[in-house]
C-alpha cells in the first residue's frame, strides 16, 4: 500500500494547482465548527509528538487521507455539545465536511468518518 499524497493536484491549462493538505484542514475545521451541536474537535493526546512525526493534522483531532486519484478519506474527533443528539450532530458534521470540500477542491470526499470523543456542558 502507498502512502498517501500531501497534495490534490489539478491539471489546468496552463499548468497545474495544488492544494495542500493543510488548506483541506482548514476547511474541514471551519465546517465542523459551524455545525450546531459542536463543541468543537478533540485534540488526541501528544497532539506536539503527532506534529514532530509529520502526522499534522492528526494532533489537531483531524486526519486526511488523499488517494492518488485525488479522492479524500477524512477522520474527525469531535466534542459534542450537552443536550444535542449525537447521532444528529455527527451526521450534520458528516454532511456539512463534504460538502464544503467537494466544493471548494472539486474534488470526491469518499468518506467522512466522526469520531465523537466526549460531551461538553456549557
Amino acid at each position: 500500500m502507498s502512502e498517501s499524497k500531501q497534495y490534490i493536484t489539478q491539471k489546468q491549462e496552463n499548468g497545474s494547482v495544488l492544494i495542500s493538505e493543510e488548506v483541506i484542514a482548514v476547511i474541514v475545521e471551519h465546517a465542523v465548527t459551524e455545525v450546531e451541536g459542536v463543541a468543537g474537535l478533540a485534540p488526541k493526546p501528544g497532539a506536539d509528538i503527532a506534529d514532530l512525526i509529520g502526522k499534522k493534522n492528526w494532533g489537531k483531532g483531524m486526519k486526511i487521507v488523499i488517494a492518488e486519484d485525488n479522492s479524500m478519506t477524512i477522520d474527525c474527533n469531535v466534542t459534542i455539545a450537552y443536550g444535542h443528539s449525537v447521532v444528529d450532530v455527527a451526521g450534520a458534521v458528516q454532511n456539512a465536511v463534504r460538502s464544503a470540500v467537494e466544493s471548494m477542491t472539486g474534488e470526491k470526499v469518499e468518506s467522512v468518518n466522526v469520531n465523537v470523543c466526549g460531551i461538553l456542558r456549557r
